[in-house]
């Protein structure tokens, strides 16, 4: 039957939410030729409606839907309604991100095994290896035009970036280039070249930036097996007496309850509004939430141990030119204990824009010091850190025991605490940073903490025993056989490399899965 799919309609797999897992799923499926319906919370936007202003697009794209915080993280001090800055629109975050497409190593797939046990954290290891991924990253990479694979060109130097290679050339590190980017360095896949406009986080409005908005819906569409239903807000999954999922019910763009049925369901709504749906399709059956016998739904939030580094010069540099994330260090990556913490970090440059960095720089820290980080705007470079966070089972998403949204599902409760590894690693990186900036004749750097991050995983993480997690290695849940989790919430560990090519190559690999088990009538 061709899309649009009936309500009652038994046979679609429903996909909660259009983002890298999500909008990726639903078009591998739809090639496959499985019919596919994708829910999703927001509305659908064309890449020429987004607009090159910062606040202007923030209104337009971000999820602000009523959020709480709590723990010790800088953000619930800042930013209490923000935990997470990700997208509500077709297309999910990948409108929003950067496009720095990271493999993870090795390593980071047996944290437990390579870092052992540490106190405070609650680590384990993936029940995949790198080994396993890597036919799908290969995949991926070529998907996503990712730049510096497949022989695809590396996108050019900013002066942002600029000033990055001459102070990592400075400290000696080896691997310092322009990253390897979802961004198209020549025209590729019927998208043009990059135009270097500077607001890849406001949305690309040339579709040079991969985007499951026009690259995968667009084609999954164009089988005439894929839906994409927007302004529909999902609110709860249910199950049959078996515990068998059949359908979801959503909220329309009118507020008006609706009911899907649905063969096999998808959960990719992100890793807050993932586990918060978990736990809000709680039944007589599931009476602490869906496929949370572990206790684990929600629980291990990671965000990355993240903050930035800014510096002044007597130069103009104009950071804002070019991509945002123009270019990256690799160097400290890598597990060496010696440094006083496990794991380890990227370093990525990052510009933002003057409204963005009055907001982000310290907010409330009025005085002579920050306005004259304002007047200096356009002779600052800055960076990005970006390293793996250690799980923690306190860190968790929660429903909050009294808020309820104005559908009257209780919302979600987003808590976070650093774990003393997290504070090491972020301290080495400020101290890094700053180190390069000043060995090529910064006057003044600005070491600036967290503000709210785009990459949020593991509160339904993936385990090899259904007592530590919640999916297994294809992210089925445990306990429920048609019931998918297809976002970073899925991810075990966070890895120190920025997670989307990581969500697109599960996804990859999940819908392979999905169709050989529906094709055996397993699901």
């Amino acid at each position: 039957m061709p899309a649009p799919y009936d309500l009652n309609d038994e046979n679609v797999v429903v996909i909660i939410g259009s983002g890298a897992g999500g909008g990726t799923l639903g078009n591998e499926l739809a090639q496959k030729g499985v019919d596919v319906l994708i829910l999703e919370a927001g509305p659908r936007l064309d890449y020429t409606d987004f607009v090159n202003d910062e606040w202007d697009s923030f209104a337009q794209l971000a999820w602000r839907d009523k959020r709480a915080t709590g723990g010790g993280w800088r953000v619930s001090k800042d930013f209490p309604n923000l935990p997470a800055w990700i997208v509500k629109a077709v297309g999910g975050t990948t409108t929003h991100w950067a496009g720095a497409s990271l493999r993870f190593q090795d390593h980071e797939f047996k944290t437990l095994t390579n870092y052992g046990k540490i106190e405070g954290a609650n680590l384990l290891d993936w029940p995949i290896t790198l080994a396993d991924l890597e036919p799908y990253y290969d995949r991926a990479e070529d998907k996503l035009g990712v730049t510096r694979t497949h022989g695809i060109e590396g996108l050019p130097d900013d002066n942002n970036f600029k000033v990055m290679k001459a102070g990592a050339d400075e400290l000696g590190y080896k691997e310092c280039h322009t990253g390897r980017m979802a961004i198209n360095s020549a025209e590729r896949d019927g998208r043009m070249a990059c135009q270097q406009t500077g607001f890849c986080f406001q949305g690309c409005k040339w579709g040079a930036k991969w985007s499951t908005l026009y690259t995968e819906i667009p084609k999954g569409e164009a089988t005439g097996k894929l839906e994409v239903r927007p302004d529909s807000m999902v609110l709860k999954i249910e199950h049959d007496d078996s515990g068998k999922v059949t359908n979801v019910v959503y909220a329309d763009k009118d507020g008006k309850l609706q009911s899907q049925k649905a063969r096999v369901v998808c959960v990719a709504c992100n890793s807050i509004e993932s586990p918060r749906l978990l736990l809000n399709s709680a039944s007589n059956t599931f009476r602490d939430g869906l496929a949370n016998s572990s206790g684990q739904v929600g629980k291990n939030y990671m965000r990355h141990t993240t903050g930035s580094v800014y510096a002044v010069f007597d130069k103009k540099v104009h950071m804002y030119r070019g991509t945002t994330m123009a270019g990256i260090i690799r160097d400290e990556a890598r597990n060496d204990p010696s440094r006083g913490f496990v794991g380890g970090y990227e370093l990525e440059t990052l510009s933002l824009g003057l409204p963005f960095m009055a907001a982000f720089l310290n907010p409330g820290d009025w005085g002579r010091s920050f306005t004259t980080a304002l007047d200096h705007y356009d002779s600052m470079a800055g960076m990005w850190i970006v390293g793996e966070d250690m799980p923690q089972e306190q860190n968790a998403v929660k429903l909050h025991a009294e808020l309820k949204d104005e559908h009257g599902m209780p919302i979600p409760d987003v808590w976070f605490t650093d774990h003393p590894n997290d504070v090491a690693m972020r301290n080495h990186a400020y101290q890094q940073g700053i180190a390069l900036y000043h060995a090529v004749g910064a006057t003044r750097t600005m070491p600036t903490p967290p503000y709210p991050s785009t990459h949020n995983l593991g509160t339904n993480r993936m385990s090899e025993n259904p007592r530590d997690g919640v999916v297994n290695r294809h992210g089925q849940t445990h306990d429920i056989k048609n019931l998918f989790v297809s976002d970073g919430s899925q991810f075990t560990t966070g890895g120190a490399e920025n997670p989307t090519l990581t969500i697109v190559t599960l996804a990859l690999r999940q819908a392979d899965y999905i169709a050989q088990e529906m094709g055996a009538r397993n699901i």
